[in-house]
């Protein structure tokens, strides 16, 4: 008889079904958000260049996609508005004739609670200045100026028919803002995202020709600094102490390890935004036969579940749940 090993885990990966009964984690299109940008005056859908299969959305399109995600099983769907117009304090987001609130009502009209519709509240999108919040005299972002054009954005949101608003901006406080005044207005079934651990990223760049943004220099007095993990933690805390029905963080895969600390520490949801540079490189090393894109797409979604998101916002969530169907 031939000695060897006595403990042999290779027993568990034998075969594709001992695979799948021993895997330990796994991902369902439930667990899925497709991001969906609408701009204002498109009459049919145009490609964003920097993200292959990505576009901005007319209203009629938007309406189609978030149909075509909810019936593929697709968890939700965060809206992002391009507005045809901008200025200094970002009217167009509080604006019930604006693009977002709009393309909001016509999404939750067209799919009920079939999807949790969510829509992005931040300014950046809105402003001629690219910034998250409105401007002091200095030039600098004014965090609680910042503060009261989150809460009209949030009433303007809630009244168009989101279920969720997705805080993104990264000003102190601006959870407790928000959820104040949702409930002031009686919106108290509105639930909060809140971006909490969200980096200043290169990974965000073809993001940033999708929504157009008109940003002059950089974003790094008010998201956080990659090298810190402690500071990402200490933000989802504070989010939650504030009220935040969920928290995420974001970008997900460059950040796996602040994902895993704030999942083991979390009593609310964790939710992880796969970005668009993320996105970009697999689909570019993709479409030059570089790796397998199936595999490292899956795998990509996988890592960021393994790593403790409850949820994930990905632009393939409606491919990988037409992959997987009903799992």
């Amino acid at each position: 008889m031939t000695s060897g090993p006595a403990i042999r885990p290779r027993r568990l990966r034998t075969n594709a079904a001992m695979r799948r009964l021993t895997a330990e984690s796994h991902v369902s299109a439930s667990q899925l958000v497709l991001p969906a940008f609408v701009r204002e005056g498109n009459l049919a859908p145009t490609p964003i260049l920097s993200m292959p299969g990505v576009v901005h959305h007319s209203i009629d399109s938007l309406k189609r996609a978030a149909a075509g995600a909810a019936e593929a099983g697709v968890g939700g769907i965060m809206l992002f508005g391009i507005p045809e117009t901008r200025d200094a304090i970002g009217s167009a987001a509080s604006d019930p004739n604006g693009i977002l609130n709009v393309a909001t009502t016509a999404v939750a009209e067209e799919v009920g609670d079939a999807l949790v519709v969510q829509t992005d509240l931040c300014l950046d999108e809105f402003t001629d200045h690219g910034h998250c919040g409105v401007l002091d005299p200095l030039g600098r972002v004014d965090n609680d100026a910042t503060l009261v054009r989150y809460q009209e954005m949030a009433i303007a949101q809630a009244a168009a028919g989101a279920h969720m608003l997705g805080l993104s901006g990264m000003m102190d406080g601006q959870v407790a803002a928000v959820r104040e005044a949702l409930d002031g207005h009686g919106f108290l079934d509105t639930s909060i995202l809140a971006y909490s651990a969200k980096y200043a990223s290169s990974f965000y760049g073809p993001f940033r020709e999708a929504v157009e943004s008109q940003l002059e220099g950089d974003r790094r007095s008010y998201q956080l600094d990659p090298g810190n993990a402690r500071e990402g933690v200490r933000e989802a805390l504070l989010d939650i102490a504030e009220g935040a029905d969920v928290v995420m963080v974001k970008p997900a895969m460059s950040y796996l390890d602040v994902l895993a600390k704030v999942a083991e520490v979390s009593e609310v949801p964790v939710w992880a935004y796969q970005v668009s540079g993320e996105y970009a490189m697999i689909e570019a090393a993709a479409a030059h036969g570089w790796i397998d894109r199936r595999r490292a797409v899956e795998e990509s979604v996988l890592s960021i579940r393994r790593a403790g998101a409850d949820a994930i916002l990905s632009y393939w969530a409606v491919e990988l749940a037409g992959w997987w169907g009903a799992r």
